[in-house]
């Protein structure tokens, strides 16, 4: 037999069934309820985390954009700083250059008048040659110098050219020192033949036979020089042997000192152009002190009546002073008697004049009555 079930009991059941079913959907609507509650906060918490990297972006973004204003203004600056050093350096440079430049044609001018100056020396040189290879010409050229020296710092009164001696002689030069009765002789023919052989020797053989050749001239030469211009009384000892180039000077010096001991021995100055130049310059400054010797008469005549004007200008002044003391004592009396004059003054114009007296009183004749006042009297 099937089992019986009530009604109420069924009923019972499925409203049970709906109860457990709307239990079980409320709890899942609860659950899917915290699951957007969930949902949405994490939504929030990556909204904020999306904002704030945002912010983060823009600020970095921002920095970045400031640093690169900065980055870019300092370039600028170093660029603009950079551009006027190299600018000021160019400047600089330029100018050097330029100066360099202008050095530079200064210096190539003068070497292009050294360069012309070499060639016209060359020139005289070559004329020179000509003259040495004459022996007249070489005579001349040796007295030409030695006048030119001669004419340069001396008077004319003081030398003479080709003067005649008491022997006969006709010396080159004679100079006449002041006070000095005797003259100093001049020769200006030195042999320069020997010295242009010995110059021209190309072998130790040639140069050994020029050289004595021109020992055996110059002691020639030297010993005619003492023989003929040296007069006691009439010139001076010793005489001047005139070399008319200091190359042969030089040359003399170093390769025959021989010769210029056996020179000066007999009594003979051998003397290049500058060591000429140089006594010259002495018998000037000679002739100067003869000069001040010969005025120190005259100096102390001078200085004597300059002591005598000096002395009349003393007297003159002392005069001058007592008159000025007599007009000091006599402004002084003025002034003392001006100054009484004026104190009376004061005192009269401080005087008062006393009143009339009034017409009810019986006095016949008016008076007047000075009264004197605080003032001197």
């Amino acid at each position: 037999m099937e089992p019986w079930i009530p009604l109420g009991v069924a009923v019972l059941a499925g409203a049970a069934a709906i109860a457990f079913a709307l239990l079980r959907f409320a709890s899942a609507l609860n659950a899917r309820r915290m699951e957007a509650e969930t949902i949405e906060a994490r939504l929030k918490e990556l909204t904020a985390a999306q904002n704030e990297i945002a912010g983060r972006f823009s600020q970095a973004i921002e920095s970045q954009s400031q640093g690169q204003t900065d980055i870019s203004k300092t370039l600028a600056e170093r660029l603009d700083a950079l551009g006027l050093r190299m600018g000021t350096s160019l400047k600089e440079t330029a100018e050097k250059t330029a100066e360099t430049l202008g050095n530079l044609q200064e210096r190539l001018s003068v070497i292009d008048e050294a360069r012309k100056n070499i060639t016209a020396l060359s020139g005289e040189v070559v004329n020179l040659q000509r003259i040495l290879d004459n022996k007249q010409a070489r005579g001349a050229f040796g007295q030409g110098q030695m006048e030119v020296i001669v004419r340069d710092g001396l008077p004319s009164s003081l030398y003479e050219f080709q003067a005649t001696l008491s022997n006969g002689t006709r010396p080159d030069c004679l100079i006449r020192l002041p006070n000095a009765d005797a003259a100093i002789v001049i020769d200006s023919k030195f042999p320069l033949e020997a010295f242009a052989a010995l110059k021209g020797a190309n072998s130790d053989e040639e140069r050994k036979l020029a050289a004595a050749g021109m020992r055996s001239d110059v002691l020639k030469h030297v010993k005619d020089i003492a023989g003929k211009y040296i007069l006691p009384g009439e010139t001076q000892s010793p005489a001047i042997m005139f070399v008319p180039s200091e190359a042969i000077y030089a040359e003399l010096h170093d390769v025959f000192p021989d010769l210029i001991q056996r020179a000066y021995r007999d009594h003979v100055m051998i003397v290049s152009p500058s060591i000429l130049m140089l006594a010259v310059n002495t018998v000037q400054t000679v002739m100067k002190d003869a000069r001040m010797r010969e005025q120190a008469n005259l100096i102390q005549k001078e200085v004597g009546l300059l002591l005598q004007d000096v002395n009349r200008l003393q007297g003159r002044v002392d005069n001058l002073r007592r008159h000025f003391d007599q007009a000091g004592g006599d402004i002084k009396e003025i002034t003392t008697s001006s100054e009484k004059i004026a104190r009376r003054a004061s005192a009269i114009e401080e005087v008062e004049i006393a009143p009339l007296p009034s017409p009810e009183k019986k006095d016949d004749t008016a008076k007047l009555r000075l009264v004197p006042g605080d003032g001197e009297t």
